[in-house]
């Protein structure tokens, strides 16, 4: 028996010999042979770990290229130029078109650009509200980049559009450091609400076993991050008492086109809404545009509202232009801060994103009265006119009709009904602002 299985071990050692002498000598011949070969190649990610190598390259990619695939997807090539085997993740390559979806800057920091004074560097002592805005945004972000989205469960109408469940719907890191801390926070956790998610990242929580859910120093690393990208410089300023790490504007450029987008949803003279005078400076090198444009320049206009930085940008209106545009503000958060979105908006099914698979009650204007408050408690701008109106909106900013149309095409085309619901859910949970803080 012993001899038997020798004889085969040495049957099996002559099989490899002779197909390794009869093969070719060179590694990049035996990658590139079209006959199927029967060598293993060891992953240099698993250490060890091999697969059989696959004759025919997968569509897309070159012959010449193709190496040995691992079991977790990477590839190992021979690179003639440096003599050795090389291995990449083709996973990578596709990076390339969702950077062009994106802009340059995320919602949290084209938000602290706008609370940021440009000369001094450092937002106001006195705004209380950016801090707990900023978690939000993050919210906002990560569904904008379809990383998260409102749990696909029928059982959710039952709940407040706050209070319905948040689930990932893609792990992948998206590169920005804020935001892959909180999506890996929401992937090793518990599903819970949107509301408890901005609680907890905010700190405001009375349980001790779950502050660790805090993301600190939030505009610090915003502002490292402007200064890293060329747009803020870090400067040190004396305040009688202490030094503090100052960032003044150093690229004005990218602040105001933020500036421009939340003006033309104000201010323009015409009611109508074209996608593409927001991000143009953003688009790809290819022509390709931003994704959801004109839903990033509303939530960028409804984010600064809520956290109080808005003021900056209307510092050079009249102060009737000014009220009436802060006025603008406080009626558009309020008006997609519910789901279905813009319910006074005319469309079919109640608003943006009604249909069968909508839930919740829609708001309406009632015929003789003002509107009745669609999330309940103190809103952040008492007073609102969008039941007596003292300005013609269709002459100052953008409608609401036209506002819920694009939103419905963007999302139709480019977005899907559960992410939609999830910023309104973030939009709904910052609109109550004021009677949570």
């Amino acid at each position: 028996m012993a001899s038997t299985q020798s004889s085969g071990l040495q049957r099996r050692r002559a099989a490899g010999g002779a197909s390794a002498s009869a093969g070719p000598s060179n590694p990049a011949a035996r990658i590139n042979a079209d006959t199927p070969s029967h060598s293993r190649t060891a992953s240099p990610v698993l250490g060890g770990a091999s697969t059989p190598t696959s004759p025919h390259p997968p569509t897309g990619f070159p012959k010449s290229s193709y190496g040995s695939r691992s079991a977790n997807g990477s590839v190992t090539t021979y690179d003639e130029s440096v003599g050795h085997r090389v291995a990449y993740d083709p996973r990578d390559l596709t990076d390339e078109r969702e950077v062009g979806e994106n802009p340059r800057l995320t919602l949290m920091e084209e938000i602290l650009l706008l609370g940021l004074k440009d000369r001094q560097g450092y937002l106001s002592f006195w705004n209380d509200n950016i801090s707990y805005t900023l978690r939000g945004c993050i919210l906002i972000e990560l569904a904008l980049r379809r990383r998260i989205a409102i749990t696909k469960d029928p059982m959710r109408k039952r709940y407040g559009l706050s209070e319905r469940v948040v689930e990932v719907i893609d792990g992948k890191m998206t590169g920005e450091v804020l935001l892959d801390e909180a999506l890996k926070m929401m992937k090793a956790s518990d599903r819970m609400s949107v509301a408890q998610w901005v609680d907890l990242m905010s700190g405001e929580t009375w349980n001790v076993m779950k502050i660790g859910y805090q993301l600190k120093q939030v505009r610090e690393r915003l502002a490292k991050g402007l200064v890293d990208k060329g747009i803020l410089r870090t400067e040190k300023r004396n305040f009688l008492l202490f030094d503090m790490a100052t960032h003044p504007l150093n690229d004005t450029s990218c602040k105001d086109a933020v500036l421009r987008r939340v003006l033309t949803l104000l201010t323009s003279n015409s009611s109508s809404v074209h996608a593409d005078t927001f991000y143009k400076e953003d688009a790809a090198g290819d022509g390709r545009p931003v994704a959801l444009r004109v839903t990033r320049a509303l939530c960028l206009l409804c984010c600064s509202f809520s956290a109080n930085v808005l003021e900056n940008a209307l510092n050079h209106l009249s102060y009737e232009a000014h009220e009436s545009a802060f006025q603008k503000a406080d009626d558009l958060l309020e008006e997609f801060a519910n789901w279905p979105m813009a319910p006074s908006s005319g469309l079919s099914g109640g608003g943006v994103g009604g249909g069968p698979g909508a839930g919740g009650v829609a708001t309406s204007f009632s015929s003789g009265g003002s509107k009745s408050k669609a999330n309940g408690g103190a809103r952040i701008g008492e007073g609102s006119m969008l039941g007596e109106r003292a300005f013609d909106e269709g002459n100052v900013g953008a409608s609401v009709q036209e506002l819920a149309k694009a939103l419905q095409k963007e999302m139709d085309q480019e977005g899907d009904t559960f992410m939609f619901e999830c910023i309104a859910a973030v939009l709904s949970v910052l609109s109550r602002m004021d009677s949570l803080l």
